[in-house]
């Protein structure tokens, strides 16, 4: 019928025609087989029909529908795996790294303790006292001459005598060349200055005591019995042996021309003093002579005090003037200037000191005195004020943070980094 059908259209509409009834016919076939196969698919699945369900038309095929996979899937596994293990790795983390910093401060406090309690030992019982004397004597075998060779000054008939003493420290003779006339900064080795005085022909008259330890004080007995007349200045606070004269901060004593004025600087011992002599009768620099408090770019250990102490007492020489000559009483210029260059290996004075500094211990000459300027240049210790100094190695001084207290900490990191140096 359709082909009687699709002729007729042929013949009588043309081609177009034909070809829209053949379409049409095309589509009714196939919503006809369509119809049939849902029939038998129905037959199929009821229970009640057990006819055979009518075969589908050849003409069709039956492709079933896939579903497209999930993009979101794989994504979401991992965040369901990720997100625990991170949360756990970070409580590992967190746990070990608690654990190393109880470690550090364990071993800090140990070694606190341990220091603490040998230098009770040695500040506060005659193992001190032997132990110097044991130091003593292997000093004079090792350095039969001192261990560094010494320059004197003369400053319009003040004269300024290094005595190296022990491994390497120093003392010091003040002369006052018109009247004849010395005072002694620090004795250790009685017999070292005792050479010096005979040497100089002069009389000791005072002995200028930084602080209490052995080796700064050593000398004391000797030398206050053989000059009678010597008298042994110091601070109260710190336990001198034979001290005759206390000091308090801002004292002067008047030997001679010489004007020394004693000024308190805390920190490493309790009493610890420094003593300046003034330029100005003389008409020539002013001398520091600094005991342990400060030193060729460095400064001493805080035994006996904090760190706002030690910083307090450098403020209060860092207000002397830049052209005060400064007396340490200990050779560490060249490891002092090795520390500095790790902290600000960019501070062109510090290089330029550290080469001539290597100059003279290569031929073993002192490398003292050196300047308040000097050492302002380059002494970290010195040079807690300075902003790269604080973003380097502080917590940095912060828009409302204390300054004096930043300044504390820095130093005090600057001194365990220090210790920390010294003892690689």
């Amino acid at each position: 019928m359709a082909a009687v059908v699709a002729a007729t259209a042929l013949k009588g509409r043309g081609a177009r025609n034909a070809r829209v009834l053949r379409g049409i016919l095309s589509g009714a076939t196939a919503n006809k087989a369509s119809q049939n196969r849902t029939r038998a698919l129905q037959s199929h699945s009821s229970p009640e029909c057990k006819e055979e369900p009518e075969p589908l038309s050849p003409e069709l095929e039956y492709i079933p529908r896939k579903r497209g996979k999930n993009p979101m899937k794989a994504v979401g596994l991992a965040w369901a795996i990720g997100f625990p293990c991170g949360i756990l790795l970070f409580i590992l983390t967190k746990r070990e790294v608690d654990k190393n910093r109880l470690k550090q401060m364990k071993a800090r406090q140990n070694m606190r303790a341990s220091n603490t309690g040998e230098y009770s030992l040695y500040t506060r019982t005659w193992l001190g006292y032997l132990f110097y004397r044991q130091q003593l004597r292997r000093a004079r075998n090792r350095y039969p001459k001192g261990h560094s060779k010494t320059q004197p000054r003369l400053f319009n008939g003040v004269k300024v005598l290094p005595i190296p003493v022990l491994s390497d420290n120093y003392s010091y003779l003040i002369i006052d060349t018109q009247a004849g006339l010395a005072v002694a900064v620090d004795p250790s080795d009685p017999r070292a200055v005792q050479a010096s005085i005979e040497k100089e022909g002069v009389t000791l008259v005072a002995i200028l005591c930084t602080h209490k330890h052995w080796d700064h004080s050593g000398g004391n007995r000797d030398l206050s019995r053989r000059h009678r007349d010597c008298r042994v200045y110091g601070s109260p606070q710190d336990g001198i042996p034979y001290l005759t004269h206390p000091l308090c901060h801002q004292d002067v004593v008047s030997v001679g021309r010489l004007q020394i004025r004693a000024l308190a600087t805390p920190g490493h011992t309790q009493g610890h003093l420094v003593y300046l002599l003034d330029g100005e009768p003389y008409k020539g620099p002013s001398c520091l002579f600094s005991g342990d408090l400060l030193f060729l770019s460095g400064c001493g250990r805080t035994f006996e005090g904090t760190a706002e102490t030690m910083l307090s007492s450098l403020d209060t020489v860092l207000g002397l003037g830049d052209d005060t000559l400064l007396w340490p009483g200990h050779e560490y210029a060249e490891e002092n200037l090795g520390f500095a260059g790790v902290v600000e290996p960019e501070n062109l004075a510090r290089e330029r000191k550290m080469q001539w500094v290597q100059r003279q211990r290569m031929e073993r000459r002192s490398t003292c005195p050196s300047t308040l300027g000097e050492e302002r240049s380059y002494n970290p210790f010195l040079r807690t004020h300075c902003l790269a100094l604080q973003e380097a190695l502080g917590p940095g001084p912060g828009p409302t943070a204390d300054e004096g207290c930043s300044r504390a900490q820095l130093l005090e990191e600057l001194r365990r980094l220090k210790d920390m140096h010294k003892s690689k």
